[in-house]
């Protein structure tokens, strides 16, 4: 069964409001079975608004709208849907004395006439109780073609979605889909993908489909079945086929854990603490770390030294080693991870020193030259890279590298 997205309002194609909505409802409709080949967005406008309902009926059996449910003249979803299945408007007297309660609740004085425009319900729809607002939600049926319709606001639209649209849907698309993330670091998309080309060639259920994030490499396991247990049965194979091509490339098979996440679960198993060295990354490797929860546990302080000055002064880096080799370099990457744990007390320490750019780079040392030193347990490692982004990508990159060393240094202990 196919299922189109249609979210209404002027605001979101002016980029005034990110449409998140769109995100969510695309993510629960592909967990409940439902193909969704187009999403649109149009604006407060009544003919656009009815070209792109019946552009959206004519290619799948259900459309949901979102937004333009409110009670000003430019709200038009239920009137331009109600015109397009050919139904009439007439007042529903349990939604009428829902807004009524509503705004005896929220003590918000005289009720103006322009709510009783929610109260107006296309004849032969199912009304959805809104329990955050006024704007029922509604369900449309003609034939084999279906309108769902939502309130806009996100704190309306998914209470109602997971009440009572995914039971109703779920009704209508018993077979769900069912998802594992797997998620790889230390190998490129090429290399990865060229890897697991033989099963992406014969699959059909479950799938396999890459997808290139920041340093990592993102694996999404699919599989369409009636259950969970079903589901589960159905991946384990692969699952199972891709651990062995990847081994430790693998850091978690779950969608909401990060490489930071791994990387401080790692550190607490070991019982280790960990301090952080930046340059170039001016923070952002601390800021990763600390973003996990109970990072406290095993990060206790870190540095951010840009000049030479800082490098030498609060990690021991020696001036003979700035002055022969530069701050950018493999020596000094060593010593700012020695100097760093010495200094922190620590049992591991990372640091970045590079040229994030746009300036700076010479033929020698161009932008986004960058080198990582990883110190764990007594032993220094240290990796040189060279990227080819923009400032930001060249930081970001920096620092899912150095998460990645320290992973790869623990996992050998």
């Amino acid at each position: 069964m196919t299922v189109e997205l249609l979210s209404v309002g002027t605001e979101l194609l002016l980029g005034n409001i990110v449409n998140t909505n769109a995100a969510y409802l695309a993510e629960r409709c592909a967990s409940l079975g439902l193909s969704c080949y187009h999403q649109s967005v149009v604006g407060d406008n009544e003919k656009r608004l009815e070209e792109a309902v019946r552009l959206a009926l004519s290619r799948a059996d259900i459309v949901i709208l979102s937004g333009g449910l409110g009670p000003t003249k430019d709200d038009l979803t239920k009137e331009v849907t109600a015109k397009v299945f050919g139904k009439e408007l007439r007042e529903d007297a349990h939604t009428k004395e829902r807004i009524e309660q509503y705004f005896r609740q929220m003590k918000s004085g005289k009720i103006t006439e322009n709510n009783w425009k929610q109260a107006l319900v296309p004849e032969g729809a199912a009304v959805v109780d809104n329990h955050n607002g006024t704007a029922p939600g509604l369900i449309i049926e003609e034939g084999e073609k279906t309108a769902v319709l939502l309130p806009g606001p996100p704190n309306e639209l998914k209470p109602m979605f997971e009440e009572s649209v995914a039971p109703y849907l779920n009704s209508r698309q018993p077979e769900g889909i069912y998802s594992r993330m797997v998620k790889l670091c230390g190998i490129g998309e090429s290399k990865a993908e060229t890897m697991i080309s033989d099963l992406m060639e014969k699959q059909t259920n479950p799938t396999i489909a890459p997808y290139a994030k920041t340093g990592e490499v993102h694996l999404r396991l699919t599989a369409k079945a009636g259950d969970e247990a079903e589901a589960e049965h159905l991946m384990g194979p692969v699952l199972e086929e891709l651990y062995k091509r990847f081994g430790k490339f693998i850091y978690t098979e779950n969608e909401n854990v990060t490489l930071e996440d791994a990387v401080v679960d790692l550190l607490k198993k070991k019982g280790y603490t960990v301090t952080t060295a930046e340059s170039c990354t001016g923070g952002r490797l601390a800021a990763r770390i600390m973003n996990v929860p109970g990072a406290s546990n095993v990060y206790n302080e870190g540095y951010i030294t840009y000049s030479n000055d800082a490098k030498r002064k609060l990690l021991g880096v020696k001036k003979e080693t700035l002055e022969e080799f530069g701050a950018v370099s493999r020596q000094t990457a060593q010593e700012m991870a020695e100097g760093a744990a010495d200094a922190a007390g620590a049992d591991a320490a990372l640091s970045v020193t590079g040229l994030a750019g746009p300036d700076g780079g010479t033929k020698e040392k161009p932008v986004g030259l960058v080198y990582v030193g990883c110190f764990v347990n007594g032993h220094t490692r240290t990796e040189e890279f060279r990227f080819t982004g923009n400032r930001d990508k060249n930081r970001d990159y920096a620092v899912v590298r150095a998460l990645t060393l320290l992973r790869e240094e623990l996992l050998c202990l």
